[in-house]
C-alpha cells in the first residue's frame, strides 16, 4: 500500500479586511464619533481577532480557502496552478504551518521544507558564507548538513568570487541564485516550491527546472506553484487547479492545464456552437449558424481517432452580400497559440455571392496531430478584387482531444514527440549503403 505524504481534509482558511471608515458629513457626527471611538476601536480589535457573530458573506471576509479536500502520495510531484489570489500560496503556508487554517485539518508524514519566498532571513550585513549557514539553519537544515553541502551550494549559485562579500553588495539577481541554491539543497520528504521561476535570468531558471526535475526524480514528494505552464507540464504528471479558493480541479496535467486555459479565457468547451453571440467580430450581412467538428463518416467527434480525418464544417447565411465569401480555419494548441492558418484558396471559383445558407468543410489529413488538447477559430471574410474585409471572426471555442495510441505504443508515454503539438506521417526511405568492399 503506498502511503500518502499530504493530507488534506475540509481545509478553509478565511481572512478580515478592513474597510473603509465612515466619515461624518456634520460637526455634532464628528464630536460624537470622537467620544466613541475608544469603544469603536476596542469592538474593532474584538472583530479583527475574532470571527464569532460574523455573516459568511460580509463585506470584510475574505475566504482564501474554502473547503479544500485533496490527498499526495509519497514520490509524488504535483502541480498548483491558478490565476492570482485563487489561494495557491495560502495553500503552502498552511502546508508549511506558517499560518493556521480556520477550519479543517491537514496530514504531514514526513519532513517538511519550504522555498515560498526565496531570500527570506538573508541579512544584508552578513557575507554570502555567513547567510548560507543562517538561511540554511531558518529553513531547517543542520550545521551538519550545511556543512556537507556547502561546496555543491556555492557551485550552483555562481558567487564563488563574491563567497566572503557582504550581501548588500550583491546584486539582486546574485542573491536569488544564492536564496535558491541553498533552498535547492535541502533533503526533505516534502518540498513546497512556489513561484521560484519568476525571479532570475533565463540561464538560472533553466538550471532550477533541471534542479527540481532532479528532486523529483530523487523520490521525493513536491507541491510545485507556478505560472509557467510549460514548467508545470514537464515536471508534474498531476496537478491541482484552484479558483477563487475553491479545488476546480485534480487530475492529469495536460487536463487541468486545458481546463485552467479555458476558464480563464472564458471558452467554452462544446462540440458544437451555433449564432454569432460568441464572435469577436459581427457583420450585418453575415449570420453564422453553425459550427461542426466531424469525421470522415460525418460524425461530430469531441476525441479524433488517429486513423480518421478532421472536418471543420461551416455552414452560414449570407443576408446582403455583394462580394463573395472567404472562410479560413486557425488551429490553436492548448495554450492558446495559432499551430497553423488554412484559407480557401479557391476564392475565385465557386465562392457564392447570392444570399442563402452555405457551407464549407475544411479537411485535415488523418496523423497530422500529436497526442493532446486543441482549439478551432473561424474567420469569414468578404473578398472583392484585392479587399478583403473580415465580417465574423469566432472565439477559439470548438475544442477536439486527440489520442494517438498506435504513436504512443511506439514511442511509449514519455517518448519522443511527447511536447510536440503535430506529428504528420511523412514518407520514410529506408536505403541500404553501399560496402566498402
Amino acid at each position: 500500500m503506498i502511503e500518502k505524504a499530504i493530507i488534506v481534509k475540509n481545509l478553509s482558511k478565511r481572512y478580515r479586511i478592513g474597510l473603509k471608515e465612515k466619515k461624518d458629513d456634520t460637526f455634532v457626527g464628528a464630536v460624537g464619533s470622537i467620544l466613541k471611538s475608544p469603544f469603536q476601536n476596542l469592538k474593532r480589535l474584538q472583530n479583527l481577532t475574532h470571527f464569532t457573530n460574523v455573516k459568511q458573506n460580509s463585506d470584510d471576509i475574505i475566504w482564501a480557502l474554502k473547503d479544500v479536500s485533496f490527498e499526495v502520495k509519497k514520490g509524488e510531484v504535483i502541480g498548483v496552478i491558478g490565476a492570482n489570489g485563487a489561494g495557491k500560496s495560502t495553500l503552502l503556508k498552511i502546508l508549511a504551518q506558517i499560518t493556521h487554517p480556520t477550519t479543517g485539518s491537514i496530514e504531514l508524514n514526513g519532513r517538511v521544507a519550504s522555498l515560498l519566498e526565496v531570500g527570506t532571513g538573508f541579512h544584508p550585513e552578513l557575507t554570502g558564507r555567513e547567510n548560507i549557514y543562517l538561511n540554511g539553519t531558518i529553513l531547517g537544515m543542520t550545521k551538519k548538513e550545511i556543512d556537507f553541502n556547502l561546496e555543491e551550494i556555492v557551485k550552483f549559485s555562481g558567487v564563488e568570487k563574491f563567497l566572503d562579500t557582504p550581501v548588500k553588495r550583491y546584486s539582486s539577481g546574485m542573491r536569488v541564485r544564492l536564496a535558491f541554491s541553498v533552498a535547492a539543497h535541502l533533503e526533505p520528504e516534502i518540498l513546497l516550491i512556489d513561484e521560484v521561476l519568476a525571479v532570475g535570468d533565463a540561464q538560472f531558471q533553466k538550471k532550477c527546472l533541471g534542479k527540481m526535475d532532479a528532486v523529483a526524480k530523487g523520490g521525493r514528494t513536491v507541491l510545485f506553484v507556478s505560472h509557467n505552464m510549460s514548467a508545470i507540464k514537464s515536471l508534474c504528471k498531476k496537478s491541482i487547479l484552484f479558483s477563487n479558493g475553491i479545488l476546480a480541479g485534480l487530475g492529469e496535467t495536460n487536463k487541468v492545464i486545458y481546463n485552467y486555459l479555458n476558464v480563464n479565457n472564458g471558452i467554452e468547451v462544446k462540440k458544437s456552437q451555433c449564432g454569432s453571440d460568441n464572435a469577436l467580430t459581427v457583420s450585418d450581412s453575415v449570420k453564422l449558424i453553425s459550427i461542426r467538428l466531424i469525421d470522415d463518416e460525418n460524425k461530430e467527434i469531441e476525441i479524433l481517432n488517429e486513423n480518421s480525418m478532421l472536418g471543420v464544417e461551416i455552414i452560414y447565411m449570407a443576408l446582403d452580400l455583394k462580394t463573395p465569401i472567404v472562410p479560413s480555419v486557425n488551429i490553436y494548441n492548448n495554450y492558446g497559440e495559432i499551430l497553423f492558418s488554412s484559407i480557401n484558396r479557391n476564392f475565385k471559383k465557386g465562392l457564392h455571392s447570392n444570399n442563402g445558407n452555405h457551407s464549407y468543410t475544411l479537411w485535415i489529413p488523418k496523423n497530422t496531430f500529436s497526442t493532446g488538447y486543441f482549439k478551432v477559430g473561424v474567420i469569414l471574410s468578404s473578398f472583392a478584387h484585392t479587399n478583403s474585409e473580415r465580417l465574423i471572426q469566432t472565439k477559439e471555442h470548438l475544442s477536439f482531444e486527440v489520442n494517438d495510441k498506435t504513436l504512443n505504443e511506439i514511442v511509449g508515454e514519455n517518448g519522443q514527440g511527447k511536447e510536440s503539438f503535430l506529428r504528420p506521417q511523412f514518407e520514410w526511405v529506408y536505403k541500404k549503403p553501399k560496402s566498402n568492399e
